[in-house]
């Protein structure tokens, strides 16, 4: 399994959301889903129409965990996802594949969805893991609140939840970097 990073420029992000826009907009909708929810793709792939459509929140069994959970829907994914679904039926799976009846991309494809739109947009290490990384490293910027990212995240502590998004890395990166004698 190759290790992935999380996006920590804003400017890339918002240059492989124009990129995955410009490629499908399902595309779009997925990585946004991924950045603005913090969830695993096993997560963003079950998700249906009906799960958004005049919604305001989100409850879900997450697949891994088997923890229920419930959250406020950003309201740029809102608007994001209220615009794509306005043709589509309640039953239809949000990232739809276009192989086969109503079913969802698989994750696999995801990945090389992702991977191949970072490679176009000069973004290296990036996979599905990277939305749920970018979504906490750039929580955690904002807000410095480990203790509530820990809880989306379900890890059992807060090393483990500054480890996985990169934080601890990058504090080891700074202290080399600015040694001197």
């Amino acid at each position: 399994m190759n290790y992935v990073d999380p996006i920590r420029s804003t400017k890339k992000i918002h240059e492989l959301e124009e990129y995955l826009k410009k490629q499908c907009i399902r595309n779009m909708i997925m990585f946004q889903c991924g950045i603005y929810t913090g969830l695993r793709i096993s997560d963003i792939l079950k998700f249906k129409v009906a799960d958004f459509k005049d919604k305001d929140s989100i409850t879900l069994r997450e697949k891994k965990t088997g923890k229920k959970r419930t959250f406020e829907i950003n309201p740029i994914l809102k608007k994001s996802v209220e615009d794509y679904i306005v043709n589509m039926e309640p039953e239809d799976y949000l990232i739809k594949s276009r192989q086969g009846f109503n079913k969802a991309i698989s994750a696999a494809m995801a990945w090389v969805i992702l991977r191949d739109a970072g490679k176009e947009v000069g973004i290296e290490n990036l996979g599905t893991h990277s939305m749920r990384k970018t979504f906490g490293f750039h929580y955690y910027q904002k807000d410095k609140d480990i203790e509530t990212l820990k809880e989306i995240f379900n890890h059992n502590d807060s090393s483990i939840t500054k480890r996985y998004i990169g934080i601890t890395q990058d504090t080891v990166n700074f202290a080399i970097k600015n040694l001197t004698y």
